[in-house]
């Protein structure tokens, strides 16, 4: 009896070295396995770091922007000075609007319909004032699909996010309006020696026509082609005021 007792703690000794020795061995490698694990921890951490950042700009200036950092290390820098939505003309909103998008306070970020009216005349145009201030945020310029792509992924989240209101005066913070120069304040002392507060209905007009090339215009020394379309932006400004298509940003 002794014996078998002792063959069967032996047994169970060596079962018991087995699963331990079994157990130690590592798994194996599997790099596809491992490549998407890494992958997908990436992409969480892409989004945790994206929305962090649309909802921080929702609360806080944005400092600089991709495409502002990179201008005043090319000329040594820039002049932008930001003024909360109170501090610029009324005009001037309206004004930027009726350029750029004058159904901003009827989508939620993308136009559809101007989009598809921009396919079917052949251009690549009708990006919404909330697109254009995701891109001059959060992106890089140029044209390129993947960044119209992950624009087009952002914007509504913004629009989510930030009030309209937030979305026009960060972008009018931000725009470029000179080489060098950003921003509504820096463009009014730039052009007209006045304060974003003390713009006038044709000077707002002028300073909306020369978006979106503003490099190859000026404000202050308009051609024939940018003194027509500012009387064009000074009639639709009155107009989207009069409709009501002002509604939610002022």
């Amino acid at each position: 009896m002794k014996g078998m007792a002792r063959r069967a703690e032996k047994t169970g000794a060596s079962k018991s070295k087995a699963r331990k020795k079994a157990s130690s061995k590592k798994p194996p490698f599997r790099p596809v396995r491992w490549l998407l694990r890494w992958f997908w921890r990436g992409v969480f951490a892409v989004v945790a770091m994206t929305i962090v950042a649309i909802v921080g700009y929702a609360l806080i200036n944005p400092p600089t922007t991709p495409y502002m950092f990179a201008e005043g290390q090319r000329l040594g820098g820039v002049e932008q000075e930001w003024v909360a939505m109170e501090d610029i003309a009324p005009v001037m909103a309206r004004s930027a609007v009726a350029a750029e998008d004058a159904n901003y306070c009827l989508h939620w970020g993308l136009d559809v319909v101007a989009i598809r009216r921009a396919l079917d005349d052949g251009n690549g145009g009708a990006s919404t004032i909330s697109q254009q201030t995701v891109k001059n945020v959060y992106l890089w310029h140029g044209r390129s699909w993947v960044r119209k792509a992950i624009e087009a992924v952002l914007t509504p989240v913004v629009e989510l996010v930030w009030t309209k209101e937030r979305i026009l005066e960060v972008y009018l913070n931000v725009a470029e309006f000179d080489e060098g120069v950003f921003g509504v304040q820096a463009a009014a002392q730039h052009y007209f020696n006045v304060d974003a507060a003390n713009l006038s209905a044709v000077q707002a007009a002028r300073l909306a026509a020369i978006l979106p090339a503003p490099q190859s215009r000026s404000a202050s020394n308009p051609s024939s082609s940018v003194r027509r379309r500012a009387a064009g932006i000074l009639d639709g400004a009155a107009t989207i005021d009069r409709d009501g298509r002002a509604a939610c940003f002022q």
